[in-house]
């Protein structure tokens, strides 16, 4: 639903980006006019939920199904130790509404499936931040969204690593099924291999700043390129990613 036009007082708090001449106060109406569905409210998620607030995407979507354990606490920064046992997207609202009370949040707490993600969510969404932490539903969001021709920022951090790409979906263009067919199935989880706190708000972080160039209308490098990052010896990497003719997805 269109919203109402940015009053003055919202000019004067998204200021600092409105001086940015790549997005002026056309580009901050873009991203206030804006949806996007951010899948999975953990490390990742917690950063990249908290910056479109910010930064005044009109509405969020928020979907996870988790509630809020103590271990998520070293590194998922929009829950307090009085939100354990809570579930994640209803705390995550919470935290979101002090933060921004003039945006719109949506909450769902349940699995996604096919149906759900076609019928229901990516007609209404402009982008889908992807910080789910399985390859399947990584796969799930990517025909969802290659159906629909919807953007995706997709995301992953383990141990001291990460990697960020984007997939426009336009006609011809290359999408996650391209990349993902080189994986196999995560064997193990931040449980079992452990993650530094910062690398997740530093992917979350990148997360966040390719989806607000994409509902700005800005370009992106990583629409082309999977982004490697090694927080040990702080390399930053970037490789071609090229459309697989045999992709099951989006090949021939």
């Amino acid at each position: 639903m269109q919203k109402p036009p940015l009053t003055y007082q919202q000019q004067l708090r998204y200021s600092r980006h409105i001086m940015l001449v790549q997005l002026d106060i056309d580009g901050q109406e873009k991203l206030w006019q804006s949806h996007a569905l951010i899948v999975g409210l953990g490390g990742l998620g917690c950063p990249v939920a908290q910056y479109l607030a910010a930064s005044g995407v009109g509405t969020l979507t928020l979907v996870d199904n988790d509630l809020v354990d103590a271990t998520n606490l070293q590194r998922q920064v929009l829950y307090k130790q009085t939100d354990v046992g809570s579930l994640k997207a209803h705390a995550a609202k919470a935290q979101l509404t002090s933060l921004n009370d003039e945006i719109d949040i949506h909450t769902i707490d349940a699995f996604l499936d096919e149906d759900f993600a076609l019928n229901t969510l990516l007609n209404t969404v402009d982008v889908v931040i992807d910080c789910s932490d399985n390859i399947a539903t990584r796969n799930l969001l990517n025909s969802a969204c290659y159906n629909t021709n919807t953007p995706l920022v997709s995301g992953s951090a383990i141990r001291m690593e990460g990697q960020v790409a984007c997939f426009t979906m336009a006609q011809n263009s290359h999408c996650y099924g391209c990349l993902s067919q080189l994986f196999s199935e995560q064997t193990q989880s931040c449980s079992e291999s452990g993650v530094l706190s910062p690398i997740v708000g530093l992917i979350g972080s990148i997360q966040a700043t390719e989806a607000l160039k994409l509902l700005a209308g800005l370009p992106s490098k990583l629409t082309e390129q999977l982004l490697l990052v090694d927080g040990l010896s702080m390399e930053f990497n970037r490789f071609n990613i090229t459309k697989n003719k045999h992709c099951a997805v989006c090949g021939a």
